[in-house]
Order: C-alpha cells, then sequence, then structure tokens
C-alpha cells in the first residue's frame, strides 16, 4: 500500500492553512474551528487530515447511505413522467452551486458551505413535503413527537448513520443542516454565534417535540446563513419553471410587480437575488436583501404557495398518497412486532441498525426512521406489494 512522505504531508497541510488565512475573511469559520464531538473517533484527526474538517464532513455526506436515495425523492411534483422536472438531487445541487457562489463573493468557507448544502435535504421524506407532513401526522397520532425534515436530516448523520454510530460530523456542519429551514424568509440573516453542542443538542431536541420550534433558530455561522438563504433562491423560481412545464401556471400569470423586480425566469430571478444579496452584505456580520427586492420575493413566494404549491391539480392524487403512508405504517408496526422476516423494515431493522437503537427505540419511531429514509419509487413498490394481487404464473400442478 502506498503511504505519503511526512515531509510531503507537512508541506501541504501548512499550505492549506495559508490559503484559507488569505482568502477568508473576518466573519467567515476557517476549518481550524470546526468541532467534532467526538473527535478521536476519526481515523485520522483534523490536524493531521489532508481534507480539513469541513472538506471531510462533505465527502462523509457523499458517501453517506442516504445521500444516494436523494435521486428518487420528490422536490415539489410526484409522479410526474417528465424527466426534466426538478428532483431532490438537483435542488440540492442548485443549493450547493448558489450557495459557494455568494461564498466565495463574500469570503466565506466554501467547504464548509458545501458539507452544510449536501446534506441540508437528507432527511426529507418521499414525495416531498407532503410526505413530510404525513409523517408528523403519524408522529403526533402516536405520540412520538413531531417530524420536521430538517432535523431528520441531523438525525440522520448523527445517529442513525453507519450502525447508529453517526458520521461524528461538525458543530457547525449539523447546525447549519438543523437551522437551513427554506421556507422561513426573513430580511436579515445574522448568525448565532455563541451557540455550543449542549446549546444545539437542546435546540435539536426541541425541534422534535415543540411546534414551529425551528423557524426561531439561528445558524451559528455565516456560512449555515448562507446556505438558508440560498435554499429559497434555488427553489423559489426553479418551482416557477417545473409548474410551466407542466402547464399548471402561464409565465403571464406571475405578479407583475414582483416580474419588475426580480424577472420572470428562473435565471433571471437567481441572478437578481443572489446581486441584491451580495450588494447589501459584502463585508458584513450578516445577510440581508433591499426593501425592494425582500417585497418583491415575498409576493413571489406567496404566488407560489397558493398556484403552485396549492394547485388542485398537483394535489389530486394526496389523499391516495396519504392513504399509503398510513397503511404501511400500520403495517410496518405489525411487521415489527411479528418478527416478519420476509418485511424490508425488519431485515433493515436487524442489518442496518444497532441492537440498543432497535431495543430502546419504540416502534412506532423506528417506522418514522425507516420511512422517512425511503425513495418515492421504494414507498409506491412496497404498497403494491402488500395491497396488489401477484400471478401465480402459468403452471399449476394437477
Amino acid at each position: 500500500m502506498i503511504k505519503f512522505n511526512k515531509t510531503t504531508i507537512r508541506n501541504i497541510l501548512i499550505s492549506n492553512l495559508k490559503r484559507e488565512s488569505k482568502i477568508l475573511g473576518q466573519y467567515a469559520c476557517p476549518s481550524s474551528r470546526g468541532i467534532r464531538r467526538f473527535p478521536t473517533r476519526e481515523k485520522i484527526i483534523d490536524k493531521k487530515n489532508l481534507r480539513n474538517a469541513f472538506s471531510h464532513d462533505a465527502d462523509k455526506i457523499l458517501y453517506s447511505q442516504f445521500y444516494s436515495r436523494y435521486i428518487d425523492k420528490t422536490q415539489v411534483f410526484y409522479l410526474s413522467e417528465n424527466d426534466h422536472i426538478t428532483r431532490r438531487a438537483l435542488h440540492v445541487q442548485l443549493v450547493s452551486k448558489i450557495a459557494r457562489i455568494i461564498g466565495r463573493s463574500l469570503r466565506l468557507n466554501e467547504d464548509l458551505i458545501e458539507a452544510i448544502a449536501l446534506g441540508h435535504d437528507i432527511g426529507h421524506a418521499p414525495f416531498g413535503h407532503n410526505g413530510e407532513t404525513y409523517l408528523n401526522e403519524l408522529c403526533k397520532k402516536n405520540k412520538i413527537g413531531r417530524f420536521i425534515h430538517n432535523a431528520q436530516s441531523v438525525r440522520n448523520l448523527m445517529e442513525i448513520d453507519a450502525k447508529n454510530q453517526g458520521l461524528n460530523l461538525t458543530l457547525q456542519v449539523l447546525d447549519g443542516i438543523l437551522c437551513h429551514n427554506g421556507e422561513i424568509l426573513s430580511k436579515q440573516y445574522k448568525p448565532d454565534y455563541k451557540k455550543t453542542w449542549d446549546v444545539f443538542l437542546q435546540q435539536y431536541n426541541l425541534c422534535f417535540s415543540k411546534s414551529n420550534y425551528d423557524k426561531h433558530i439561528r445558524p451559528n455561522t455565516l456560512e449555515g446563513c448562507v446556505v438558508r438563504i440560498s435554499d429559497i433562491i434555488a427553489y423559489v423560481g426553479r418551482d416557477i419553471e417545473d409548474a410551466i412545464t407542466l402547464k399548471l401556471i402561464k409565465r403571464g400569470e406571475l405578479p407583475k410587480e414582483a416580474v419588475k423586480v426580480l424577472g420572470n425566469s428562473n435565471d433571471k430571478i437567481v441572478n437578481s437575488l443572489v446581486i441584491d444579496i451580495l450588494n447589501h452584505s459584502y463585508d458584513s456580520p450578516g445577510l440581508a436583501f433591499s426593501e425592494e427586492v425582500f417585497g418583491a420575493l415575498e409576493e413571489l413566494k406567496s404566488f407560489n404557495y397558493k398556484f403552485v404549491y396549492g394547485n388542485p391539480k398537483k394535489a389530486a392524487q394526496d389523499e391516495r398518497i396519504k392513504n399509503m403512508f398510513n397503511y404501511l405504517f400500520e403495517k410496518y408496526c405489525i411487521e415489527l412486532d411479528n418478527a416478519n422476516n420476509k418485511s424490508y423494515i425488519v431485515n433493515w431493522a436487524k442489518n442496518k441498525v444497532s441492537t440498543d437503537y432497535f431495543n430502546n427505540t419504540p416502534r412506532e419511531k423506528i417506522v418514522i426512521d425507516y420511512m422517512a429514509g425511503m425513495t418515492d419509487d421504494f414507498i409506491i413498490k412496497e404498497y403494491k406489494q402488500r395491497t396488489v394481487p401477484t400471478s401465480f404464473g402459468y403452471n399449476f400442478e394437477s
């Protein structure tokens, strides 16, 4: 096995530190500030790793069992056979790209931004926000707290992956993921720089128990704030383009005042929002929109909620999807109790998670964790397997 020369490693590490000190601005979070909950668990400690702490976190997320499932998870529009409609995987890439452009311009840490962006939606349920709503209703009905995708993203990466050892990500990355809520629009975004592991863990647990708690927490880095606003920038115009492609709306129906400020296509909207953020945030400890652009973005976002996300054509299959979630939840609970070895969830519980997790987690919570990790196709396949009759084939014994 080929090994690095110690002198080469030392020179590269010194060069990397010098590069960061030259590039990063005063409000950036240097990689040397990355804090792990279990630093000695790393195969190579951060100070001696050629990949800095945040770059290493991005790689961990990229190779996690959950990341590959982005490819078949809904962004907004499900049950569409149009390959050009945005899926969760593309949305995550768009958030990462937009956030890194903003971060580079503001002299922030792009490695930290990339790690947060890649992991921010890993906890999303199948069928997008509708699936999130159905899982939340099941949690409340069964008195096991709440379901919220940003907290579930942290749960997957911190508690479930690697047979419940977690990926041992840095505080800054996990906190950015927890606080990324792209549904909450603000004119200004300022970090909570004093947040510790104890505060973060308290906030994380409260997200599962206190309604709307996640709307009031802030990232502990400016990089986390950048990902949060980039989430909105990435979806607001793109969702409009997808809705036009699916003939749910027409371009001429977009609100005229918002169009005057931001434009009427995704490329113009993204460009307008990014430029405005940079104009009002450069060399600043926070991010801000101008009054004019913020008002236009609010109007455009309201339009999307009313005419895109709330469009009756989009909601045509919602009741059936909800019934599918409820049916599988009940079936999975029974299959776990009966230790049905033919069930995927039983095999997952036996082979992919730890004995401690299986023995000490309520059955209902295990089911929620399992269903949250599903892709759209997989949950439909599981439902059909239990409800649609299958052929016996052509040959019968006489």
